[in-house]
C-alpha cells in the first residue's frame, strides 16, 4: 500500500473540506472504536489503494488532514464498532461507506445485497452481520 502524509486535521467543518494546502477529512460517530479513511485511484478500479487509520477524535467527531489531496479525490470510510442490532449498533468494517457529509458521489448507486450489513436471507434475519466487503466511493468536491 501507498504512504501518505497525515496531520492532525481539525473535527470541523464535517466531510472533505479542500483548505487551499490540502483536505481536511471530518466525520461523526458517537461509538466507533476506530475509522479508516480510504483513497481510491478511480471508478474503474474502485478498490482502495492505501487504509489511513484516523487517529484523531474530538467530541466524537474523527479528523485527519491529508497536504497531498486535491479536490476530486476519490474516497470513503471503513468504520470499526459493536456490532448489536438489539441496540441499534451495527457497524461493520467490512464496508466501505460514503461520507454523509459528501459533496458528490461518482456512480449511480446500484442496490445490490451486499449493501447491506446483515446476510440477506439469514435464518435470524438482519440479525446476522455480513463480512462481505463493499466499494462505493464518494469524491470531494470542495
Amino acid at each position: 500500500m501507498t504512504q501518505v502524509r497525515t496531520f492532525l486535521g481539525q473535527p470541523y467543518p464535517l466531510g472533505a473540506t479542500w483548505m487551499g494546502n490540502g483536505v481536511n477529512f471530518a466525520i461523526f460517530s458517537e461509538h466507533a472504536s476506530g475509522v479508516e479513511l480510504c483513497l481510491v485511484d478511480s471508478m474503474a478500479d474502485a478498490k482502495e489503494y492505501v487504509r489511513i487509520p484516523i487517529k484523531e477524535c474530538t467530541d466524537q467527531v474523527w479528523h485527519v488532514f491529508l497536504p497531498d489531496a486535491r479536490p476530486g479525490q476519490l474516497y470513503g470510510f471503513r468504520v470499526s464498532g459493536p456490532y448489536e442490532p438489539e441496540r441499534g449498533l451495527r457497524f461493520n468494517s467490512s464496508k466501505l461507506l460514503l461520507d454523509p457529509y459528501a459533496k458528490a458521489i461518482v456512480a449511480a448507486v446500484s442496490w445490490a445485497d451486499e449493501m447491506f450489513g446483515y446476510v440477506i436471507g439469514s435464518e435470524k434475519e438482519d440479525l446476522t452481520q455480513d463480512c462481505e466487503t463493499m466499494r462505493g466511493p464518494s469524491r470531494n468536491h470542495s
